[in-house]
Order: C-alpha cells, then structure tokens, then sequence
C-alpha cells in the first residue's frame, strides 16, 4: 500500500497531522478537503502543495481515504459521500466512539471500513507531528494487515477494538484523559486563588508521579486523605472550598476514590462510612 493515494475530508487538528504522518512515511497525499480559515491554514502548514478540493473530488481523487470529521457528523458525511467511493477503496474513520457501521452506506457500495482512532490529544500544532500513540482500530480480518500497516505508518501502535466495544472505549478514554484536564485546571484555579503564582510548577511533579504510577501499580499508587481514611482532613477541604463547581467536583470523586480505596482494603467498612459522612456534611453546607 506504500503507492496508495491518500485524500483526507477534514484538515483539523487530527486529519491534518495523520496526512503529514503519512506523507512523512512515503504516502502521497493528493487531496484534502478544508472549509474553515483555521482548516485551510493547517492544510498550508502541514500539508503544503497538496490539492484542496471538494470532499467528493478528494473522495474519487484517492485510494485511500481518511474522514476526520467530528463524531456527530460522521454518520451525515458518510452518507452524502457514499456515491462517490467506488469498490476496493479504503475508507478510514478517525472517531473513537464509532466503529465500522457508521460507515454502512459506503460498505454497501463495496468500499473497504475501518475506525482508525489515534488514541491522542491534537494541538493542531508541530508538536504532534512526532508524537506515538495507540490507535484504536476496528476492521475486517481481511483488512486487518492494510489497516494496521496505516497505524505504523502514522507512528502508532495498533490495538483492535471490536465493533460492540468502541463506546466504552471512547469513554475510557475520554475520563482518563479530558476529565484529567479538568481537574488540574481547577487545582491550578484553587492555588491561583491562595496567591501562587505559578500553580504549575507546585502540581507537575505531584501529577507527573501520580500519574506514572498509577499507570504502573493501579490502586496501589493512591495516597491522600481518603486512602489514609482521615475523614477530619476530607471535611476541612470540604469546607474550604467555596467554588461550587470545583467542590461538587471534589465531592464527586472523593466519593468515588472511598469505594475503589474501600475494594482495595485500603480503608475499612467504618472508615468509608466517616468518609462518606463528611461528604455529606459539607454538601449540605
């Protein structure tokens, strides 16, 4: 497939760099659809000299082709595209919550589906451009080896995700991921409050820990006041925190963080009750 044609609806933040990914890796890059200024300058920047076209030209203008549309778009892309593909064409999505069927009605036409999602979060800026990533894809055994070879190619790590499973997929990804951004934005909102400055440089190295530990260890790596089952201390931050938002947020997940701290014996039936208690104390304040 290194000769194969690629075209891309949709020059983002994601479609724009998979085509510079590509074309870094010896596909040429013939076609790319882009409507919005902010689109049509990050075709310009990362994928200089390429034709920008009509989507339906880009379709008939590749091999393979790349839809990087948002997810509750792709279903009416899909579908206004479908005259246009013809049998044996490669048909890339690259949504994380949808698998192959929300490309039906060009399957029915005899193009080849995949979900092709680069586990990441895009900048649109250079700084993609070399990161890896996993890509989580859903194709036929017959398309397997092509569509995997695409995800080598972007500089990912390929991970197939059935058809039945790309919901909870996409939603692991999305709580692990942007809920995290989040949640230290309203950490840094919480310090920026008090008088630091850099509220940054205080939360990297505690963040950067937690998270490469986690990562290694699970519920081994939770330390704080929940696993160490100080109820008085959860009350306390309770207590300070006087943004709604963020303490229904604390509340949220202090509440979780008692039941996985709980399964984990970190903490004991009694301690988990006291915990929940001041939860509670502070949500009617």
């Amino acid at each position: 497939m290194s000769l194969a044609r690629v075209g891309i609806v949709g020059a983002g933040r994601v479609g724009a760099v998979l085509g510079a990914r590509l074309r870094a890796s010896g596909y040429p890059v013939v076609a790319v659809a882009a409507r919005s200024e902010a689109s049509l300058l990050r075709a310009r920047t990362f994928l200089p000299g390429v034709s920008v076209l009509d989507p339906a030209e880009v379709v008939r203008a590749s091999d393979v082709l790349v839809l990087a549309v948002p997810d509750d778009s792709l279903a009416a892309v899909a579908e206004k595209l479908a005259p246009h593909v013809r049998p044996g064409q490669l048909v890339l999505h690259t949504s994380g919550r949808h698998g192959r069927s929300v490309l039906a009605p060009l399957a029915e036409l005899g193009a080849r589906t995949a979900a092709f999602h680069p586990a990441m979060t895009f900048t649109g800026s250079d700084v993609d451009v070399d990161r890896p990533c996993v890509v989580g894809l859903t194709t036929t055994d017959e398309d397997r080896a092509d569509v995997e070879t695409l995800a080598v190619a972007v500089g990912g790590t390929p991970v197939h995700v059935a058809e039945a499973d790309r919901v909870v997929y996409h939603a692991a990804l999305a709580h692990g991921a942007n809920h995290v951004v989040t949640v230290l934005n309203q950490a840094m909102d919480l310090l920026r409050s008090i008088g630091v400055t850099d509220p940054s440089a205080v939360l990297e190295p505690l963040v950067r820990a937690s998270v490469t530990n986690t990562l290694a260890y699970g519920d081994a790596a939770l330390t704080g006041p929940v696993a160490r089952g100080d109820a008085h201390t959860v009350a306390a931050h309770v207590d300070a925190i006087t943004d709604r938002e963020i303490a229904a947020t604390y509340t949220a997940l202090s509440a979780a963080t008692i039941e996985r701290a709980l399964r984990d014996e970190r903490i004991d039936d009694s301690a988990a009750a006291t915990l929940r208690g001041a939860l509670s104390a502070g949500a009617e304040r």
